[in-house]
């Protein structure tokens, strides 16, 4: 079995767990076989529609074995830096509301006066329209920075996939001329750095579970660990590099546990 040959896991939850509202079959009974086996297990998101403890509330409900302590998210890290440098800062961000009561909660104040903005973050917004983004813009040409929670240019549904912040990035940097400065989702230095300080630095026998081949595997293969890419999220476009190579592929993660 797979996951027999490690002790420390790292799981991707969009795509990987679940998929909108349900749950990839036999994903919770995967994540509790592994949880009595390993030394550390933990959860990462680059999704920010939801607070972070959510997610555990989530999974939990559903009968996995996890703590609140188990979670990582894009919003918590962007958090963690925002509150060392920025408090105190003006920021807009093209977001969900909850993404800027948390972002708000770190001492930062949010505004939609483009000319009064310090920062601009992106990242998913169900609620996204013209007018944000005519926002973010004119303050980026106006000098704010600019930031992103996430890079993923898509987000898996029970349906498919929705647009998500990259898509969005990626029409403000042909708006306004000026590229993305910082993010801080899967594969950052931030997010990797975050992740890193749950395992006290030390990633011997540690495996990454994830959908997004260049996310969640670039980061494994950056990280110099092993990883696995499933195949019930998002539809990836292979990528001609090593830098992307999984070191196994998966129908599901219930493989780790059946393999």
């Amino acid at each position: 079995m797979i996951f027999k040959k490690y002790r420390n896991f790292i799981f991707d939850l969009d795509g990987t767990i679940y998929k909108g509202e349900s749950f990839i079959d036999g994903a919770i009974e995967t994540i509790n076989t592994i949880k009595g086996f390993a030394d550390k297990v933990i959860f990462v998101s680059n999704k920010t529609t939801d607070l972070p403890e959510e997610y555990y509330y989530l999974l939990k409900s559903a009968g996995a074995n996890v703590d609140e302590a188990d979670f990582i998210t894009s919003s918590m890290v962007i958090k963690n830096f925002l509150i060392k440098n920025y408090v105190g800062k003006n920021f807009f961000s093209i977001s969900e509301q909850k993404f800027i009561d948390y972002i708000s909660k770190s001492g930062l104040h949010y505004t939609s006066l483009f000319d009064k903005v310090d920062i601009v973050i992106i990242t998913l917004d169900r609620t996204f329209n013209f007018n944000k983004l005519e926002i973010a813009a004119k303050a980026i040409e106006n000098g704010a920075r600019f930031f992103a929670a996430n890079i993923d240019d898509t987000c898996p549904v029970e349906r498919g996939e929705i647009t998500d912040a990259g898509s969005i990035i990626s029409a403000l940097e042909k708006r306004t001329h000026k590229k993305l400065e910082l993010h801080f989702g899967k594969p950052s230095v931030f997010m990797q750095d975050f992740i890193k300080s749950k395992f006290n630095g030390n990633l011997d026998n540690t495996l990454l579970i994830g959908d997004r081949i260049n996310t969640d595997i670039f980061m494994a293969n950056q990280m110099k660990i092993d990883s696995a890419l499933v195949s019930t999220g998002i539809k990836n476009y292979e990528y001609d590099s090593p830098q992307y190579h999984p070191t196994y592929r998966l129908n599901s993660v219930v493989d780790l546990i059946k393999w």
